[in-house]
């Protein structure tokens, strides 16, 4: 099931939702991914360092308990929250980031982005850029497991500001180079990209009719 959200949403009702989520549901409640466009904020995750948050000046900080360091999320970027039942589906946690990354980069190739890719030992997603090269950030991951539930997800950066990533280490790399979909030629409507993203995860997710893990 893929539901849009109302945009933009503020992040604190929607984290809370996401637990009530899956605090409820049970081993036959189907899969969904739920998309927004969420209002500005930077969140830090439940082991965040405070150091990463350079100037983070009058957009509002909150602290979550997905993983990772801090990131920011506003108009422009998609954020696909993943409620999947990993247990379900037999998949252990490095196979589940590996399909969130997958995900978003089939989502830009669809896109006409071709080469975005994986960087060693940083989840989510980069592209080249430059002369060099150099690897810029494109989509970001952010997962939380429960009792086998997985929430949270993945934001892709579709057409947006990108300068509130500069008053941040993004996800705790000082440096690290942030673009979106726009600054790479292809300028896109947030829509048909969320919604091909949440399609492309939900099609990812084994369905075995019996899973133990």
């Amino acid at each position: 099931m893929i539901k849009w959200l109302t945009r933009p949403a503020d992040y604190a009702p929607v984290w809370q939702d996401m637990r009530a989520f899956t605090a409820g549901r049970g081993a036959a409640t189907p899969d969904q991914v739920w998309l927004c466009e969420h209002a500005p904020v930077y969140t830090l995750g439940q082991a965040g360092k405070p150091e990463h948050l350079l100037n983070p000046g009058a957009i509002p900080v909150v602290m979550c308990d997905r993983g990772g360091q801090v990131t920011y999320h506003g108009p422009g970027q998609v954020v696909a929250y993943t409620l999947f039942d990993l247990r379900r589906a037999g998949l252990f946690v490095r196979e589940y980031v590996r399909l969130l990354e997958d995900a978003a980069i089939g989502t830009l190739d669809d896109f006409g982005i071709a080469g975005a890719c994986r960087k060693p030992g940083a989840p989510g997603v980069y592209v080249p850029r430059g002369p060099a090269g150099e690897l810029a950030k494109i989509a970001a991951l952010g997962i939380k497991i429960r009792n086998g539930y997985a929430y949270h997800g993945v934001a892709l950066n579709v057409d947006m500001d990108l300068s509130p990533f500069q008053g941040i280490n993004p996800c705790g790399y000082e440096g690290l180079v942030t673009v979106d979909m726009a600054a790479c030629g292809a300028r896109h409507d947030l829509a048909p990209v969320g919604q091909r993203l949440a399609e492309r995860l939900l099609a990812a997710m084994p369905q075995p009719a019996h899973a133990t893990r």
